[in-house]
């Protein structure tokens, strides 16, 4: 299977049997049982997560932003609740040397209008100084608020490559829940809508019917090349960066330039 955008392959190896309408149907039906369930459980999880204790905070402790530093709880930007991604950074590494798994969530997040509207603002905090964070953001073209956490302990700070959320009760702060790894998947909504389709991710670790190609490592379609072939090679970098106005590639350093 290729991995070049636009270039169907043709005579794929391992394709789902091929039956009528009818059988299709029922095979459907069976899975949607489990499917319900699935979404059940998920409901009760959710329930449980909304029952977690919580744990208060200085609301004053300052991160920098565009408008320099600013106290914490103004994230919330007068909402009660708030959800940030803490994003990881290379501290002197050129855009493409940064993380491609913090880029994968930030990119799908780029509007938190349905947020707003329940309550709940959004934010991206990184510990990477703001003076490239700046040029960075722009760079990538997001929109919705970044901070600088650097030197930032406790809930405020703390570990990136995190999903976290946090209450605000007047002028008390409080984190209530928090996640990484897979964790961190709802997200980046095309990881469910790869799961929809009948080759999946394309990652080793998958379960999948007899004669599939072989997966490869995970993550191995994050990074690529200016003609959109998966690579984690000195010509590669962040999927998205490519659709970036600079992103040439004369000027692609894939993953180098750490100082």
């Amino acid at each position: 299977m290729t991995t070049t955008s636009g270039n169907a392959s043709g005579d794929l190896p391992g394709k789902p049997p091929v039956v009528d309408l009818a059988t299709w149907q029922a095979a459907r039906d069976e899975l949607l049982i489990r499917e319900k369930a699935h979404t059940h459980e998920g409901d009760a999880i959710a329930a449980a997560r909304r029952r977690l204790p919580m744990v208060e905070f200085d609301g004053s402790v300052e991160v920098v932003g565009p408008d320099g530093p600013v106290p914490f709880i103004d994230l919330f930007q007068g909402r009660d609740e708030l959800v940030v991604y803490k994003h990881m950074w290379h501290d002197g590494a050129p855009h493409q040397g940064q993380c491609e798994g913090c880029t994968v969530t930030a990119w799908h997040m780029k509007d938190a209008a349905y947020l707003n509207a329940r309550g709940v603002s959004y934010a991206v905090l990184t510990t990477g100084p703001w003076d490239e964070v700046a040029p960075y953001v722009e760079f990538m073209g997001y929109t919705e608020p970044w901070y600088s956490v650097r030197g930032v302990d406790g809930p405020a700070g703390g570990h990136m490559g995190y999903v976290t959320s946090y209450l605000r009760d007047g002028d008390r702060v409080f984190l209530t829940y928090s996640t990484t790894g897979r964790g961190n998947e709802p997200v980046a909504g095309s990881f469910a809508l790869l799961d929809m389709t009948p080759y999946g991710r394309g990652e080793a670790w998958e379960d999948n019917p007899e004669g599939r190609p072989e997966g490869q490592d995970p993550c191995w379609y994050w990074r690529s090349d200016a003609d959109g072939n998966a690579t984690w090679g000195p010509t590669g970098r962040p999927v998205p960066q490519w659709t970036r106005p600079g992103a040439t590639p004369e000027n692609t350093l894939g993953r180098t330039g750490h100082h």
